[in-house]
């Protein structure tokens, strides 16, 4: 019954869209589990996509990279526990959704050298997602993540449009919709 109503609410929002901005409330409808975490925003909100990250191969990379998609953006550490737990489903989410209109892009915050990085990903078979660095944890600051882990949402203008602090599902039926309604909003 639970998936029947997500695929009601999302069908609704889907042919409710024709191009406009995603009705927040319609979003938030989708929202169940630990995806009731995720908060959006009322307005987007600015992000300072310019500041250097860098890759695990140590190229400098930007958020704003990833401009004209939808980008889910978890902020993370190697030593952190409830970033092990979802760091796979974050990693199923890019298998399964993954393309020119959404990408999932982490960010390991502070120290966290490349060697413990991949022997993180490797341990918890994670090898989808975009990994990049913020040693200094100048992006971070920046954006106001405090603990972790943190994920935002930008919308395809590179613009914060939701928030959710501490770990979730983020491969359970609502994360999964939410995605869905996400990319079907910005363009088919």
């Amino acid at each position: 019954m639970r998936w029947f109503r997500l695929v009601i609410l999302y069908t609704a929002l889907a042919l409710g869209a024709n191009g406009a901005a995603a009705d927040t409330g319609a979003l938030e409808s989708l929202r169940e589990g630990s995806m009731l975490k995720l908060n959006f925003h009322d307005a987007p909100q600015a992000v300072p996509a310019e500041m250097p990250l860098t890759d695990l191969e140590g190229a400098e990379r930007r958020l704003s990279d990833f401009s004209g998609q939808i980008v889910l953006v978890n902020f993370w550490a190697t030593w952190c526990a409830p970033c092990r737990k979802e760091m796979p489903m974050l990693d199923a989410l890019q298998a399964d959704f993954g393309d020119d209109r959404f990408d999932v892009v982490t960010v390991a915050v502070g120290r966290n050298p490349v060697p413990a990085i991949r022997r993180f990903f490797s341990e918890t078979g994670v090898t989808h997602v975009h990994a990049l660095r913020d040693p200094k944890q100048a992006l971070a600051r920046k954006m106001a993540v405090l603990g972790l882990p943190i994920t935002v949402i930008l919308n395809r203008d590179g613009q914060e449009i939701a928030r959710l602090q501490g770990d979730a599902d983020w491969n359970g039926e609502s994360a999964r919709a939410i995605v869905a309604a996400l990319k079907d909003e910005s363009g088919s």
